[in-house]
């Protein structure tokens, strides 16, 4: 055999183990898997604590102003009319003290019954009350999924429940969620 034809045979053969090389390797990656199979997915979620304000009208009732403090007007009647009610009764120097007894209880008495009445006298009116209540509420955070590949189990945090497979490149999970088509 002629040099020529040995170099020939031997880059001949050599371009063979290469392509063979490269077969096997379509081989694999063609045995490769294109998807994990999704075990469980369960969503992550947080609890959030949100105050807010509400507020109410209510109905309160108050003491009215008092416009004679000293109750002036009570002590008069009740006295004047104590005082003509106990003129009535007896004669003479006993007339005087029972004017002056029955004008000083009848004081007594005329300011005891306006105290009463200012006390009883009252005004509703309505105030605005507010108080901060707590409302709860769940915030998704994403979903936790447990998935097989290449029969080996593993847990990752997804943005999106992926159904029952996710995509593998390149022995990787492609985690982003997929583009809607147009």
């Amino acid at each position: 055999m002629d040099k020529s034809m040995a170099n020939g045979v031997l880059i001949g053969g050599i371009v063979m183990v290469v392509m063979a090389a490269g077969a096997v390797a379509d081989c694999n990656a063609a045995t490769e898997p294109k998807f994990a199979d999704v075990i469980s997915v369960k969503e992550a979620k947080e609890k959030v604590t949100t105050p807010r304000e509400v507020c109410e009208n209510v109905q309160v009732q108050k003491q009215a102003p008092v416009k004679d403090e000293n109750r002036i007007a009570g002590k008069v009647i009740g006295g004047v009319a104590g005082g003509l009610l106990g003129s009535t009764i007896g004669g003479g120097t006993g007339k005087t003290v029972a004017t002056v007894a029955g004008a000083a209880a009848g004081a007594y008495a005329g300011n005891e019954v306006q105290k009463n009445a200012q006390q009883k006298d009252t005004v509703t009116t309505t105030e605005k009350r507010c108080k901060t209540v707590n409302e709860t509420s769940e915030k998704l955070l994403g979903y936790d999924v447990t998935y097989r590949l290449d029969g080996k189990e593993g847990t990752v945090r997804m943005a999106y429940n992926p159904g029952k497979q996710i995509p593998v490149k390149d022995g990787q999970l492609m985690l982003n969620p997929p583009v809607p088509k147009k």
